[in-house]
């Protein structure tokens, strides 16, 4: 199939079809590459995963693994001169990447909807809220503006905002930190999508206000019955909410499987270091956290073989191959998947002798 860039991508064995099942969200073989004065920067290399409806998953990594560039890309916001896209994103039997962009900027706060990082900036200083809400919801609905402000009202009010008729003409500065993520939300509810990306929502909020927009999120997504992809490098927040997880480094996933599993039994390095340097307060922690040593690799230059290679306390033990190969996410449980070239009998026993003892 044809990039966006006008390339030629590689063949996937979904090409031409949306993909079997049930899933509401299917990504295939994605891969976001921007030409820079510097390099090819391989944002994303391969990325393919299922999202069913009502289901939650969430994405996980250090920054520079991928995982906003993985967002903007689902949403189609990546469409520049520099971006070179390839891959299959399928939303309800659609394929986006090679689709029409003004079709895809329809589907935008129709039937996916996305929750930025920082409301500030994603939010438009000069217009209060109230009026940013019935834009997001007259372009898609054949509505009065008196009809459209009435519903921005109410999911302003369903969101938790006191006084929601009153606060509808302030400004976004006018509102507190936990507010605005509020009227985020509420933007991105306004037209009842079906896929709702939720990218470090809670970034810079006090653990209380975490707490209530986790539960806004998991509570909305229950009525709404929406699929949603929440994006996170703190694993505290993606065990409150997350029905699925996909861990990724250096624009690969690594491992995926429930949150269960990769909570309980994980079967790679980089998630074991994820889980070491994560706070825990459901059990008493006798060692000090642990940090994954290094810093993450240059998405110019992707080391050779397994890109977490040069970080893995574990390499040596790959007989040369971690250096050389690159590993294929491979399953090592029922619905649990790895891309590790360690031994099944030498990642239990690292795991149970070395480092489950220490979490």
């Amino acid at each position: 199939m044809s990039t966006t860039d006008g390339s030629t991508a590689p063949e996937s064995d979904t090409a031409g079809a949306a993909p079997a099942g049930e899933a509401y969200l299917s990504v295939r073989d994605l891969r976001i590459h921007f030409d820079t004065d510097d390099g090819l920067v391989k944002s994303v290399d391969g990325l393919s995963f299922d999202l069913q409806r009502g289901r939650t998953l969430g994405i996980v990594g250090e920054s520079g693994s991928g995982k906003s560039v993985t967002s903007l890309g689902i949403m189609g916001l990546h469409r520049t001169s520099r971006a070179r896209i390839s891959g299959e994103v399928w939303l309800d039997g659609e394929e986006l990447v090679a689709a029409d962009p003004d079709h895809v900027r329809r589907l935008r706060g129709r039937k996916m909807a996305m929750i930025f990082q920082d409301p500030l900036s994603a939010m438009h200083p000069y217009y209060t809220v109230g009026a940013q809400i019935v834009e997001a919801y007259r372009v898609h609905q054949k509505a009065s503006r008196r009809v459209a402000a009435e519903r921005a009202v109410e999911m302003l009010d369903r969101v938790g905002i006191p006084e929601p008729r009153k606060r509808f003409s302030d400004y976004p500065h006018q509102f507190s930190g936990g507010m605005r993520q509020r009227a985020m939300i509420a933007m991105s509810l306004v037209n009842n999508p079906e896929l709702l990306i939720a990218d470090e929502p809670t970034t810079a909020l006090d653990v209380t206000v975490q707490a209530q927009i986790l539960d806004l999120i998991r509570d909305l997504q229950k009525e709404f019955g929406s699929a949603v992809i929440m994006i996170t490098h703190d694993l505290g927040v993606v065990a409150e909410v997350a029905d699925d997880l996909l861990v990724m480094y250096a624009g690969r996933a690594v491992e995926r499987g429930t949150a269960e599993t990769l909570f309980t039994a994980p079967r790679h390095p980089y998630t074991w270091g994820l889980l070491g340097s994560m706070p825990r307060l459901d059990r008493e922690r006798l060692e000090r956290l642990n940090p994954v040593k290094g810093t993450p690799p240059s998405l110019i230059n992707v080391p050779s073989g397994c890109a977490f290679h040069p970080r893995c306390p574990y390499a040596a033990l790959t007989g040369g191959a971690a250096e050389t190969d690159v590993p294929e996410l491979r399953e090592v449980g029922p619905g649990h998947m790895a891309a590790c070239h360690l031994g099944e009998a030498d990642r239990l026993r690292i795991w149970t002798e070395e480092i489950e003892p220490k979490l």
